[in-house]
């Protein structure tokens, strides 16, 4: 057990810094080409910590481990929706884009609803039968580039309204940190993956919460690390950007990946996983209407934060 915890707790220190070296680099560069940081965090910054989700999927997908592959996904937004949103929320109220409100968020729900549907549409044969198909990563993959469209439509829309940045950085130190930042997040991800599961499997869990708990909580370390860091930093919109950017690529995008290298078997206890999904997507959502406009107080955060041991509780108690 030594060696798989000092492994864990080196991961742990590496995706904190590359966090760190990952929300300077992107803010630098938001500010030298005068994009939004919303946007940043939407692609870049979102795309790049879901690197270990990927990773890890990709080779789940390969072995057949379809347990793994569900969890690590639906467990990875539950991740960032209750924990790593209820963490940043309360450091510091973050406040959203009105965009984002109106545009972001609906489409992230209504992605997990079309997931939800995707998932059950073969809720009446038998187990063997019930999959993610590769019908169905088509479906997911076609939904990821739509969303991939309409950023690019936001990045050409957002450099035209914006003024001249001042004083940019240097784009080789800008390059330079966001590369570092990647490093960090996606060695230490890796480590943190590997060495959560190694302990794990020596005190014995089953796959399924494994990947819902240890693998989840692993790969999105980097999202939590990173936001966190943005709100301290008072980058709220790339704390926000970086959690539903994730959200939708782990869903569409990963999750197509997954099922178009192998079909992925549906166990139906993920529906109370995806429950909790979509509660939590819910209060996000509701939350920019109640309390401040456009904003998510220290109280809603707390909501939020709530939600996440009652779900780790029950996945503990009844999965």
């Amino acid at each position: 057990m030594t060696l798989p915890i000092l492994g864990l707790i080196g991961g742990l220190i590496l995706v904190v810094k590359g966090a760190d070296l990952l929300v300077d680099g992107a803010a630098k560069i938001a500010r030298r080409f005068n994009i939004s940081e919303l946007i940043i965090g939407l692609t870049i910054v979102a795309f790049g910590t879901s690197a270990p989700e990927l990773a890890v999927n990709i080779f789940s997908s390969i072995k057949g481990e379809s347990d793994i592959v569900l969890g690590n996904i639906i467990g990875s937004n539950i991740f960032n929706l209750a924990l790593i949103l209820g963490i940043a929320g309360l450091i510091f109220p973050l406040k959203v884009q009105r965009n984002t409100v109106m545009k972001e968020l609906p489409f992230a729900l209504a992605v997990t609803a079309v997931f939800f549907l995707l998932a059950n549409d073969q809720l009446f044969k038998t187990a063997a039968q019930r999959r993610i198909s590769r019908l169905d990563s088509l479906v997911l993959l076609a939904l990821f580039a739509l969303f991939i469209a309409y950023l690019v439509l936001q990045l050409h829309k957002n450099r035209n309204n914006h003024d001249t940045a001042a004083a940019p950085s240097p784009l080789r130190q800008s390059i330079l940190f966001i590369s570092l930042g990647f490093a960090g997040l996606f060695l230490g991800g890796e480590l943190v993956v590997n060495n959560a599961v190694t302990i794990s499997k020596i005190i014995g869990m089953s796959e399924k919460l494994i990947g819902a708990t240890i693998v989840a909580g692993g790969t999105s370390f980097p999202e939590l690390a990173t936001s966190v860091v943005a709100a301290f930093k008072k980058h709220d919109d790339i704390a926000v950007g970086n959690v539903v950017g994730s959200n939708i690529f782990n869903l569409l995008f990963i999750m197509g990946i997954s099922s178009l290298i192998r079909p992925v078997e549906y166990n139906l206890s993920f529906n109370t996983d995806l429950t909790f999904l979509l509660a939590a997507s819910l209060i996000f959502f509701a939350a920019m209407f109640t309390g401040e406009k456009g904003k998510l107080d220290r109280w809603e955060a707390a909501l939020l934060l709530a939600l996440f041991p009652l779900y780790i509780i029950f996945i503990f108690l009844f999965q």
